[in-house]
């Protein structure tokens, strides 16, 4: 196990057909023997981690490689740069001679910018046609998502509809994915190291709320999981909670009270520091989480930073890249 890739890398491949065992030389679900003819449905299903692809049709092409990164996007320039631009350089760097593009998925996010600032990000169905235009031949798409949710699940389709554009397209993990299950390793533990420095407490009266976006997808499951993980290694003042899933605030406030805590410090767990971070956590509306949390007599303070500011999300972000360019290949 220690000489192989902790990764999971899905092929399409034809031939056998159920997926019953593990198999850890290859690092992948393999197709029982037994079985032999495996439905599209069925391949679909056993794909997970980096997904990639190589399309018989492009065989004899040249090898030409691009990045191409996909993010929400944010119409806060400045924590935009920080962020968002402070990760695509990250991973520039990490790439030297290969081009990297950078995407937006909101198409009004997209269109404020435009307006405001002049400058134009592509979609990423744009990115790719472009991608193509240019003569690209092998695609390697990396997802700034921190979970695998809906965001993720439309990434995974804009890497399906790539398959017969190019050579070879592979897409990455989201920042969080794996957990430890199957002998791969644990994201979630690795980004709560990340972020050691800022969930210190220094009295037993103080706690970090950790501000996530939510999902309606099961994948909002994380953010419980991450939860746990914070109990297990020792954080047992710091809380997380969503804006549009569960937990919330309200699920989270009596806890606080439980606990005796009177000094609260709220931090966004996304990866920038946009609309949901300046307005819906630290906001001066009365209905602001700093303002609820100050309206039942606590002490509040914001740190007001996205998770692309923090320079080891960033080099997490670097590797879900080189992920995902290991597996053009």
């Amino acid at each position: 196990m220690t000489n192989r890739k902790k990764l999971l890398i899905a092929s399409l491949f034809a031939g056998a057909a159920a997926f019953l065992p593990f198999n850890t030389s290859e690092a992948a679900y393999s197709l029982n023997s037994e079985v032999k003819t495996a439905t599209p449905a069925l391949m679909t299903a056993t794909e997970i981690g980096v997904l990639s692809y190589a399309n018989p049709k492009f065989k004899n092409a040249a090898n030409k490689d691009a990045i191409l990164i996909m993010s929400f996007g944010t119409t806060y320039k400045e924590t935009r740069a920080k962020t968002i631009d402070a990760t695509v350089s990250a991973i520039e760097k990490a790439n030297p001679g290969v081009k990297v593009v950078t995407s937006f998925t909101s198409h009004i996010i997209i269109d404020r910018i435009k307006k405001k600032e002049g400058k134009v990000y592509p979609t990423p169905e744009e990115g790719l046609a472009q991608l193509k235009k240019e003569g690209y031949t092998r695609v390697a798409l990396v997802s700034l998502d921190i979970i695998p949710g809906i965001e993720y699940a439309y990434k995974r389709g804009v890497y399906e509809n790539a398959k017969k554009d190019f050579k070879s397209v592979s897409l990455g993990t989201s920042l969080l994915y794996w957990q430890g299950q199957e002998e791969q390793r644990d994201d979630v533990e690795d980004f709560i190291k990340a972020l050691s420095a800022d969930l210190k407490t220094t009295a037993k009266d103080e706690a970090v709320l950790l501000m996530a976006h939510g999902t309606p997808q099961p994948s909002n499951a994380y953010y419980s999981v991450i939860q746990a993980k914070l109990n297990e290694m020792g954080y047992d003042n710091v809380y997380v909670y969503t804006v549009e899933g569960w937990p919330n605030l309200e699920t989270v406030m009596p806890k606080l009270k439980a606990k005796g805590i009177k000094k609260v410090k709220l931090q966004p767990i996304m990866m920038v520091a946009g609309d949901h971070a300046t307005n819906d956590m630290a906001g001066d509306e009365p209905d602001s989480h700093k303002n609820i949390l100050k309206k039942a007599g606590y002490s509040v303070s914001v740190n007001l930073k996205g998770l692309g500011e923090n320079q080891n999300i960033r080099n997490m972000y670097v590797s879900r890249a080189k992920e995902a360019i290991d597996a053009l290949k």
